[in-house]
């Protein structure tokens, strides 16, 4: 049975967009995460780092989930452009075959989620 986190949806927010996604669409994300990643098992490396994605989309993070940088307040949503410059980081990350497997699985997530924000893929993390 699986759980609706898109519905009942503050409508003030309906209209803002993060990326190219309506914000009510990420907070369901990120709340499908959030929930997946507390239960018993089902938490990964790539869920967390899809989730850190979110969650900084959101404004809920002080830092970018790959590069680290600081976003100025938070509450903040990132520009589109800053959203895709930390997935082009993620893009570089993942191209490193230094990396060891769980960071990279996080950074895969990080990758994958801030893709679908931006509106380069269509299936959601």
């Amino acid at each position: 049975m699986g759980v609706d986190f898109e519905r009942n949806e503050d409508t003030r927010s309906a209209d803002l967009l993060i990326g190219t996604r309506p914000r009510a669409q990420v907070e369901g994300a990120y709340r499908r995460l959030e929930h997946e990643v507390a239960t018993p098992g089902l938490r990964t490396a790539f869920s967390v780092g899809a989730l850190d994605a979110y969650g900084w989309a959101l404004g809920q993070a002080e830092r970018a989930p790959v590069t680290g940088a600081a976003v100025a307040a938070l509450g903040g949503v990132p520009s589109s452009y800053v959203l895709t410059a930390e997935l082009d980081a993620a893009v570089v990350q993942l191209g490193d075959p230094t990396e060891e497997a769980e960071r990279a699985a996080h950074v895969r997530g990080v990758h994958d989620a801030l893709a679908w924000v931006c509106g380069l893929v269509d299936d959601r993390p």
